[in-house]
């Protein structure tokens, strides 16, 4: 298995640990609703629900990003090899490795760290397109590009 295989596993497994946590809290909510409504009524109780309303709508809202991120990043290819910095390229910089696919952080593999960053975030947006040999500078910091699978 490639490194960059790995590391696209890796941060494939964050976001599937990530669904299923939130659809379990969800569910625990939901659950708390139910039991919340055979309560009696009154304003204590209103409250309650409402509370238990605004955090399921925060847990979806949650679970809708981490699906969405997950959808992002099923559409990338760890095996295509590429010389020029697209979605889902891996790239070894001066300053490290990045993961170029959706905004997850820094994780080590293989005593390595790397870093998932967004095609959307603002180093992203200038990544796209470059090669091995090439420059980029953002918030005073330079990164040259050693390589780009």
């Amino acid at each position: 298995m490639t490194f960059k295989k790995k590391i696209f596993d890796h941060y494939l497994h964050i976001l599937d640990d990530k669904i299923k946590l939130l659809q379990n809290v969800l569910e625990d909510l939901k659950e708390s609703g139910t039991n919340e409504t055979k309560s009696t009524a009154g304003d204590k109780h209103e409250t309650a629900l409402a509370m238990l309303q605004i955090e399921q709508a925060n847990i979806r809202g949650q679970l809708n990003d981490a699906q969405d991120k997950m959808v992002t990043m099923k559409r990338i290819n760890p095996l295509i090899p590429a010389t020029r910095i697209v979605n889902g390229s891996l790239i070894k910089t001066n300053r490290g490795f990045l993961f170029l696919s959706i905004g997850l952080g820094k994780a080590t593999i293989e005593d390595t760290v790397v870093i998932a960053l967004s095609a959307q975030s603002p180093l992203g947006k200038l990544l796209i397109g470059l090669a091995a040999g090439d420059k980029v500078e953002i918030s005073n910091n330079k990164y040259v590009i050693e390589s780009v699978e």
